[in-house]
Order: C-alpha cells, then sequence, then structure tokens
C-alpha cells in the first residue's frame, strides 16, 4: 500500500532500496529555504543496520503489512526457540534474536505475537507484562517509605529491577516485558 512520505510514523514498516525497514523515530523538519520533510530514523527488520532518510510529502512509500498470528511457546533448544501454532499445532523454530532483550521473560506455554512476510518470521511480541516471582531483596528500613523510594529485587528469571519498599522475598509481582519495570502487585 502506498503512503505519502510525509505520514511515516514510528513503528511502520516500510519498503525502500528494495529492503524492509521499520521506522523508529520521525520528526519533521520546515528549514528556511525549500520545502518541509519528515526526518526518519529507520532500522532494517533483517540485518538491524539503522540508515536516516528524508522523506517529502510528495514522495510515495510502500507501507508492509506483516501478517500476525499467535503461537505458544514450548522450549528453548541453545539459540533456538520452538513454538507451536495453536490452529495447526505445527511447530516451527525460530532463532531468539527475534525475541531480543525481553527473552529472558519467556515462560512455558506463553503466548507469542509472531510477525511474518511472506512467511518467514521478521519479529516476535511478549505480553506486555508477566508475573514473576521476587526471589530476594533488602529488607524495608522502618520510617524509609516517608519517601517515594525503590530498591533492588531479584526476580525468579534472574533479572534485577527496582520493586517499592513494601514489597518482600517471595511476593509475585507484575512487571513490563518492554523495559523491564515492576507495574504491580499480582492479583493471584
Amino acid at each position: 500500500m502506498k503512503i505519502n512520505g510525509n505520514a511515516i510514523r514510528p513503528g511502520m514498516i516500510i519498503e525502500h532500496q528494495n529492503r524492509l525497514w521499520v521506522a523508529r523515530r520521525t520528526m519533521h523538519t520546515q528549514p528556511g529555504k525549500g520545502g518541509a520533510y519528515l526526518q526518519v530514523e529507520l532500522k532494517d527488520i533483517r540485518s538491524g543496520t539503522k540508515l536516516n532518510e528524508r522523506f517529502r510529502a510528495s514522495e510515495a512509500v510502500e507501507r508492509v503489512r506483516l501478517d500476525e498470528k499467535e503461537y505458544q511457546f514450548l522450549y528453548a533448544d541453545g539459540d533456538m526457540l520452538t513454538l507451536m501454532d495453536q490452529e495447526t499445532y505445527d511447530q516451527i523454530n525460530i532463532h531468539k534474536d527475534l525475541v531480543g532483550e525481553p527473552a529472558v521473560f519467556l515462560q512455558d506455554g506463553m503466548m507469542l505475537t509472531v510477525s511474518t512476510y511472506e512467511d518467514e518470521p521478521l519479529a516476535v511480541a511478549l505480553p506486555e507484562s508477566v508475573v514473576l516471582e521476587v526471589v530476594e531483596t533488602e529488607p524495608t528500613v522502618k520510617g524509609q517509605t516517608a519517601a517515594a523510594s525503590y530498591k533492588p529485587a531479584m526476580m525468579s528469571n534472574g533479572i534485577r529491577i527496582m520493586v517499592p519498599p513494601h514489597i518482600e522475598t517471595g511476593t509475585r509481582v507484575v512487571v513490563m516485558t518492554a523495559d523491564q519495570t515492576y507495574l504491580e502487585r499480582a492479583k493471584d
């Protein structure tokens, strides 16, 4: 689908120079001389290389639509992840790099969204949040809760996050997968 060059938004996937790119940042610029343009930071989906490109409103850009499908995470074998299609029960293997840093949050049975283009997996999205158990944290010091302070905590998957002072070892908390931050105490 063709779109105007100034209609590109962060997160959109476009075809440019015969490659697929995801727009990371966009900034409208109107110089004193000449027409306005959109400065776009692009990242190649396959190789990860970055490119800064200018698009004018008069330029036509090909926007790519990816197919998205839900898969269930079964297990990890080295750098490969095995996922299962919930409708056909077919299994696929993908490289852990498609998930990126959030791979530390993978749990057995977790539902993942796999984005494909022409049957080639390009990206894997985890749920926005996961429930983890605090395995180690410092005890609360009385009177320390007057100000909004946080303390470090080790989670059951091995990452460290900052939690409020009232969270103790053994507590289950909700953690955001995108930025590895504490959201709330789990409601279970």
